[in-house]
Protein backbone atom coordinates (compact mmCIF):
# COMPACT_ATOMS: atom_id res chain seq x y z
CA UNK A 1 0.00 0.00 0.00
CA UNK A 2 1.41 3.59 -1.08
CA UNK A 3 1.32 6.14 1.57
CA UNK A 4 -0.45 9.14 0.58
CA UNK A 5 1.75 12.35 -0.71
CA UNK A 6 2.52 14.23 2.11
CA UNK A 7 1.84 18.02 0.23
CA UNK A 8 -1.87 16.70 -0.50
CA UNK A 9 -1.95 15.36 3.54
CA UNK A 10 -0.93 18.73 4.80
CA UNK A 11 -3.43 20.39 2.30
CA UNK A 12 -6.20 18.74 2.74
CA UNK A 13 -6.19 19.09 6.30
CA UNK A 14 -5.86 22.81 6.05
CA UNK A 15 -9.20 22.73 3.97
CA UNK A 16 -11.85 23.48 5.99
CA UNK A 17 -10.09 24.75 9.32
CA UNK A 18 -12.75 26.93 11.49
CA UNK A 19 -11.64 30.31 11.40
CA UNK A 20 -12.40 32.59 14.46
CA UNK A 21 -12.12 36.67 14.41
CA UNK A 22 -9.74 38.20 17.31
CA UNK A 23 -10.62 41.54 16.18
CA UNK A 24 -10.11 42.19 12.59
CA UNK A 25 -7.54 39.52 12.30
CA UNK A 26 -9.21 36.21 10.90
CA UNK A 27 -7.20 33.49 12.54
CA UNK A 28 -7.88 30.16 11.70
CA UNK A 29 -7.63 26.66 13.73
CA UNK A 30 -5.40 24.04 12.79
CA UNK A 31 -3.70 21.23 14.84
CA UNK A 32 -0.58 22.40 13.15
CA UNK A 33 -0.89 25.81 14.30
CA UNK A 34 -2.78 25.50 17.34
CA UNK A 35 -3.16 22.19 18.51
CA UNK A 36 -6.82 21.89 18.08
CA UNK A 37 -8.79 20.24 16.95
CA UNK A 38 -6.87 16.81 17.22
CA UNK A 39 -3.76 16.43 15.33
CA UNK A 40 -4.02 13.44 13.44
CA UNK A 41 -0.35 11.33 13.36
CA UNK A 42 -0.86 11.33 9.62
CA UNK A 43 -0.49 14.96 9.19
CA UNK A 44 2.44 15.53 11.53
CA UNK A 45 4.32 12.77 9.88
CA UNK A 46 3.52 14.51 6.52
CA UNK A 47 4.46 17.84 7.62
CA UNK A 48 7.90 16.39 9.41
CA UNK A 49 8.32 14.39 5.94
CA UNK A 50 8.23 17.74 4.33
CA UNK A 51 10.77 19.71 5.97
CA UNK A 52 13.41 16.73 6.06
CA UNK A 53 12.98 16.30 2.66
CA UNK A 54 14.00 19.89 1.97
CA UNK A 55 17.35 19.86 3.81
CA UNK A 56 20.53 19.10 3.19
CA UNK A 57 21.52 17.95 6.94
CA UNK A 58 24.97 17.55 6.47
CA UNK A 59 24.87 21.69 6.23
CA UNK A 60 22.67 22.01 9.97
CA UNK A 61 23.82 21.59 13.81
CA UNK A 62 20.70 22.34 14.89
CA UNK A 63 17.39 23.05 14.91
CA UNK A 64 15.42 25.86 16.71
CA UNK A 65 11.45 26.77 16.90
CA UNK A 66 9.46 28.73 19.06
CA UNK A 67 7.22 27.61 21.74
CA UNK A 68 4.58 26.61 22.00
CA UNK A 69 3.12 25.44 18.65
CA UNK A 70 6.45 25.10 16.96
CA UNK A 71 7.07 22.08 19.23
CA UNK A 72 5.58 19.35 17.95
CA UNK A 73 7.51 20.35 14.62
CA UNK A 74 10.62 20.83 16.09
CA UNK A 75 10.47 17.24 18.29
CA UNK A 76 9.02 15.24 14.84
CA UNK A 77 12.01 17.00 12.93
CA UNK A 78 14.53 16.36 15.36
CA UNK A 79 13.68 13.13 16.44
CA UNK A 80 13.35 12.05 12.16
CA UNK A 81 17.15 13.75 11.56
CA UNK A 82 18.96 13.11 15.00
CA UNK A 83 19.84 16.69 15.17
CA UNK A 84 19.67 18.41 18.72
CA UNK A 85 16.95 21.18 19.44
CA UNK A 86 16.57 24.59 21.06
CA UNK A 87 13.18 25.77 22.06
CA UNK A 88 13.21 29.74 22.18
CA UNK A 89 10.75 29.98 25.15
CA UNK A 90 7.96 32.82 26.21
CA UNK A 91 10.19 33.21 29.51
CA UNK A 92 13.16 33.43 30.97
CA UNK A 93 15.45 31.04 32.80
CA UNK A 94 18.47 33.58 33.18
CA UNK A 95 20.62 31.62 31.59
CA UNK A 96 24.53 33.32 30.80
CA UNK A 97 23.81 34.11 27.19
CA UNK A 98 20.11 34.33 27.32
CA UNK A 99 18.89 36.88 24.27
CA UNK A 100 15.27 38.37 25.01
CA UNK A 101 13.64 38.97 21.60
CA UNK A 102 10.15 41.58 21.66
CA UNK A 103 8.01 39.85 18.68
CA UNK A 104 4.24 40.71 17.82
CA UNK A 105 1.91 38.77 15.84
CA UNK A 106 -1.55 39.82 13.82
CA UNK A 107 -3.21 40.18 16.95
CA UNK A 108 -0.36 40.21 20.03
CA UNK A 109 2.88 41.36 21.17
CA UNK A 110 5.21 39.15 23.38
CA UNK A 111 8.50 38.30 24.45
CA UNK A 112 10.84 35.20 23.52
CA UNK A 113 14.06 34.00 25.35
CA UNK A 114 17.06 32.66 22.96
CA UNK A 115 19.38 30.40 24.80
CA UNK A 116 22.09 27.68 24.37
CA UNK A 117 23.26 29.13 20.25
CA UNK A 118 26.46 28.81 19.80
CA UNK A 119 28.35 31.90 17.41
CA UNK A 120 29.06 30.08 14.10
CA UNK A 121 26.20 27.23 14.85
CA UNK A 122 24.47 26.40 11.62
CA UNK A 123 20.70 26.86 12.88
CA UNK A 124 17.78 24.98 10.65
CA UNK A 125 14.44 27.74 12.39
CA UNK A 126 10.91 25.11 12.00
CA UNK A 127 7.87 27.48 13.35
CA UNK A 128 3.75 26.47 12.04
CA UNK A 129 2.86 29.68 10.86
CA UNK A 130 3.79 32.77 9.34
CA UNK A 131 1.50 35.70 8.46
CA UNK A 132 2.82 39.17 9.27
CA UNK A 133 6.14 37.59 9.77
CA UNK A 134 6.35 40.22 13.27
CA UNK A 135 7.28 36.85 15.27
CA UNK A 136 10.28 35.61 12.70
CA UNK A 137 11.28 38.65 12.07
CA UNK A 138 12.90 39.75 14.95
CA UNK A 139 13.70 36.22 15.81
CA UNK A 140 15.85 35.90 12.91
CA UNK A 141 17.62 39.40 13.57
CA UNK A 142 18.74 38.34 17.10
CA UNK A 143 19.84 34.19 16.34
CA UNK A 144 22.71 36.39 13.29
CA UNK A 145 23.12 38.97 16.25
CA UNK A 146 24.03 36.29 18.29
CA UNK A 147 26.12 34.50 15.24
CA UNK A 148 24.27 31.78 14.26
CA UNK A 149 24.39 31.31 10.47
CA UNK A 150 20.80 30.85 9.39
CA UNK A 151 21.07 27.34 6.86
CA UNK A 152 17.45 27.40 6.37
CA UNK A 153 13.79 28.84 7.54
CA UNK A 154 10.82 26.04 7.31
CA UNK A 155 7.17 27.12 8.11
CA UNK A 156 4.68 24.51 7.66
CA UNK A 157 1.99 27.07 6.86
CA UNK A 158 1.58 30.68 5.07
CA UNK A 159 -0.67 32.83 5.55
CA UNK A 160 -1.03 36.54 4.47
CA UNK A 161 2.01 38.49 3.04
CA UNK A 162 4.89 38.39 5.63
CA UNK A 163 7.08 35.90 3.43
CA UNK A 164 6.48 37.67 0.56
CA UNK A 165 7.77 40.55 2.81
CA UNK A 166 10.54 39.20 4.18
CA UNK A 167 11.83 38.22 1.04
CA UNK A 168 12.18 41.12 -0.76
CA UNK A 169 13.52 42.75 2.35
CA UNK A 170 16.37 40.29 3.98
CA UNK A 171 16.40 38.38 0.64
CA UNK A 172 19.49 36.49 2.82
CA UNK A 173 17.21 34.83 4.68
CA UNK A 174 16.14 31.53 3.34
CA UNK A 175 12.40 31.56 4.48
CA UNK A 176 10.39 28.29 2.67
CA UNK A 177 6.84 27.61 3.11
CA UNK A 178 5.22 24.13 2.68
CA UNK A 179 1.51 25.10 2.36
CA UNK A 180 0.32 28.62 1.45
CA UNK A 181 -3.63 29.69 2.84
CA UNK A 182 -5.89 32.70 2.46
CA UNK A 183 -9.31 32.81 3.88
CA UNK A 184 -12.03 33.48 1.30
CA UNK A 185 -15.38 34.25 2.28
CA UNK A 186 -14.39 32.90 5.86
CA UNK A 187 -13.16 29.43 4.68
CA UNK A 188 -9.67 28.13 4.50
CA UNK A 189 -8.40 28.03 0.59
CA UNK A 190 -5.45 26.44 -0.69
CA UNK A 191 -3.22 29.31 -2.65
CA UNK A 192 -1.20 27.53 -5.45
CA UNK A 193 2.36 28.85 -4.94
Amino acid sequence: MSRADPLETLQDSLRGAPIIWKGDYPYFIHPISDGIPRMEAEVLRATRDLIVDMVDWSEVDIIVSVEAMGLPLLAAVGEGTGKPTVVIRKRSYGMEGEVRVDVSTGYSSSTAYINDIKPGERVLVVDDVISTGGTIEPLLEALEEMGAILKGVIIAIEKGEGRERLAKERPSWPIQTLARIDIVEGRVEIVEK
